[in-house]
């Protein structure tokens, strides 16, 4: 099938980032903040230095890491509707970001702290709306003790929604195993979470090259109940990454393969997508730059590789505003640049519904970005072209100088071969504008009223609530 694509690597340039991020394994390693994660990269071929914390990674384990890496799987959602086949064929998946700290109030436009009956209007509105592929945890539950805001965040987004849950924020292998036990709920026992995963999570390491020994030994958890683990590198050129294209390119790549033997190591097949949110550091500010021309290049190399691994990837970014107020802030090329990060091969993305560089999130904004998206993601309808498609017969029936339109070849296939945008979500897509807001509010408002969302069992709502309990009780024991 033809689908559009960006390409940005040639072969050998590809070959090169391959080569120097062995290198990289091979001779700088990995620091990792465990020893007992150490332990078990020493068990399986790594050359460990404790004293250092570092972990030199032969070419040898990763090759065995990539051959054992599942190439592709299904994230499921709490209907099969909603399940996701990885690597697509098509469009990515698209969801909604990840971790925003501030929401913009639907009702007052205030803004103010996120609360956990944020996350479920988030999650709610991001459930009924079709350019919404699957949910993040949106927003941070910050009413509840910080040790504890992932399992509530993660907890809310199940019971507020029937698509597939991406996890963000886990504090340590004991949180890991409660949200391992809140996703067996939903899937209906431990066995059917690793065969069906209701969910996934993002572990990120910490660029370059480190790996904290909470989160590490979380991820190790994830990868033995059979949970997909989504290896996000955010190498920031300039700042944790060295400022070149190609360095940038080799520091993510190095970490994604690191996470790869990690995974694997703890259990052989485990589910792990190569991510990376990567861009450069503005060097006025010092802050994050997602709207710089670099980060979908970034993520195109990085999807080559992806691909060059044979592996899913979640590399690209769908969010069309990283300013603090609902709208479309960007220009034409500024929003080109958004919408080629979409077309790199990425299988998943996330961002929709986020503001102000991931920090806050409306649900305006949800509205506007899921509605721009039903229209973009049209760019990469797949055609088929072979020898029946190349209709030669066709033309051959028609001759010269006539026309196609009352052939019967044309009235059967049009529908499926033109493709055509929605004109009433295009007036959502007018560049530096925020002429869409009110509109965008009134439907976020008429989700929220009318949507409804299957219910889970009154016992496993119990359970779930049992379990954030005791892990809440655990975790002031400790105070």
């Amino acid at each position: 099938m033809a689908v559009a694509r960006l390409r940005f690597l040639d072969k050998d340039e590809e070959e090169l980032i391959h080569r120097k991020s062995i290198e990289c394994l091979e001779t700088i390693g990995v620091k990792v903040k465990s020893p007992t994660v150490l332990d078990m990269l020493g068990d399986a071929g790594a050359s460990v230095d404790a004293k250092r914390q570092v972990a030199l990674i032969p070419e040898s384990m990763v090759r065995e890491a990539l051959r054992t890496v599942p190439k592709e799987m299904t994230l499921h959602g709490r209907e099969k509707r909603h399940d996701m086949h990885i690597p697509v064929s098509s469009w990515p998946y698209c969801g909604t970001t990840g971790l925003g700290t501030y929401t913009i109030d639907i009702e007052t436009g205030q803004r103010r702290d996120s609360t956990v009956k944020d996350i479920a209007n988030c999650v709610k509105v991001a459930d009924a709306l079709e350019g919404v592929d699957y949910v993040q945890t949106s927003l941070t539950a910050t009413e509840v003790s910080p040790l504890t805001h992932g399992l509530h965040e993660l907890w809310t987004a199940f019971k507020n929604t029937t698509k597939h849950v991406q996890g963000v924020e886990i504090f340590n292998s004991e949180d890991a195993r409660a949200q391992i036990e809140l996703g067996a709920l939903i899937a209906g026992g431990a066995e059917e979470l690793r065969r069906e995963p209701r969910f996934t999570v993002i572990h990120c390491s910490i660029a370059p090259l480190m790996f904290e020994r909470d989160a590490v030994e979380a991820m190790v958890e994830f990868a033995k109940a059979g949970v997909p683990i989504t290896t996000m590198s955010m190498s920031l050129s300039g700042g944790t990454a060295p400022v070149t294209m190609a360095g940038t390119l080799v520091n993510a790549n190095s970490e994604n393969l690191a996470s790869y033997v990690i995974g694997q190591a703890a259990s052989k097949g485990a589910r792990t997508i190569y991510c990376s949110s990567s861009t450069p550091v503005n060097m006025m500010t010092g802050m994050i730059f997602y709207e710089s021309v670099n980060q979908p290049l970034i993520a195109a190399g990085l999807a080559q590789m992806a691909s060059r691994y044979g592996v899913p990837c979640m590399v690209g970014d769908w969010g069309v505003n990283d300013t603090e107020e609902p709208g479309v802030p960007h220009t034409l090329s500024e929003t080109m640049g958004i919408a080629l990060s979409t077309m790199t091969g990425t299988d998943m993305q996330g961002g929709i519904g986020t503001l102000d560089n991931a920090k806050g999130v409306a649900l305006e904004q949800q509205v506007i970005d899921a509605y721009i998206w039903e229209n973009v993601r049209r760019q990469m309808t797949p055609f088929e072209i072979s020898e029946a498609t190349a209709a030669l017969d066709v033309i051959r029936q028609v001759g010269h100088g006539n026309t196609f339109l009352s052939n019967i070849h044309t009235a059967r296939n049009f529908r499926r071969e033109v493709v055509l945008r929605d004109p009433a979500k295009g007036r959502f897509e007018a560049t530096t504008s925020k002429v869409m807001v009110a509109e965008a509010r009134e439907i976020a408002k008429r989700l929220l009223r009318e949507h409804e969302v299957p219910a889970l069992d009154v016992s496993v709502l119990d359970e779930g609530d049992r379990v954030i309990r005791e892990r809440e009780k655990s975790v002031a024991s400790r105070r």
